[in-house]
């Protein structure tokens, strides 16, 4: 296989060095199309004898039967092509996945030395270190912003339970005073006695009294 394509793609001899796959892969899709316009050529003289041979028919029975022939001759060489298309395009699929791949490994061999030359200079034991130091400053923070944080209290601290019991006890005191002021009559202070005089009764409204005292006794005597 190898000296084939060397024949193909105009490899040197015993030594020289092969095409390159961008190279071989160009070689192979200049192939497909040569191949793929001969396939169309080949497709149109298939028509073309194809239209003479119904054309002569009974007419001319000979010109019908050579024009038959050279039709089965081209079908003989499209199908040979399109065995041969087959073959191509698959090999250029290798190449092409082959080149894929070659770049791939490459381009990672590429990253694993960046990779290795990035960490040449660290230590682990240096990383251990300095990620500890990382978490103890982090640690030492927390404790100074919870430090800061926290209220000061001025004075000294008062216990939370007496202080709601002495809330309680004002809270009835209140009560208590609220229920007397309602319900004691005596402590509602009277009103004082007026240290005028009321004015006398008019002498028409006694008149009109006596009357009424008169006609209570007379019905009363008749009864």
């Amino acid at each position: 296989m190898s000296t084939l394509l060397n024949k193909l793609f105009g490899g040197g001899g015993k030594g020289g060095k092969g095409p390159s796959p961008q190279e071989a892969i160009q070689k192979l899709r200049e192939t497909e199309e040569m191949l793929t316009k001969k396939q169309e050529f080949l497709e149109k003289k298939i028509e073309q004898e194809l239209q003479i041979a119904k054309k002569n028919g009974t007419k001319n029975k000979r010109a019908a039967l050579q024009a038959l022939k050279r039709k089965k001759r081209y079908e003989k060489q499209l199908a040979q092509i399109d065995g041969t298309l087959s073959t191509i395009e698959f090999q250029r699929e290798a190449l092409e996945n082959a080149n894929t791949n070659t770049e791939v490994l490459k381009n990672m061999g590429f990253a694993a030395k960046a990779m290795k030359s990035a960490h040449e200079n660290m230590d682990i034991d240096k990383v251990d270190d300095l990620m500890q130091d990382i978490t103890e400053q982090q640690e030492l923070a927390q404790e100074i912003s919870d430090a800061i944080s926290k209220p000061v209290g001025f004075g000294e601290e008062f216990d939370e339970d007496e202080l709601l019991a002495e809330l309680d006890e004002l809270e009835q005191e209140e009560l208590d005073k609220n229920l007397l002021e309602i319900g004691g009559p005596e402590n509602v202070p009277l009103p004082n006695v007026p240290s005028t005089s009321l004015p006398s009764r008019p002498a028409k409204k006694e008149e009109e009294e006596d009357d009424m005292e008169d006609l209570q006794r007379w019905a009363m005597e008749a009864m």
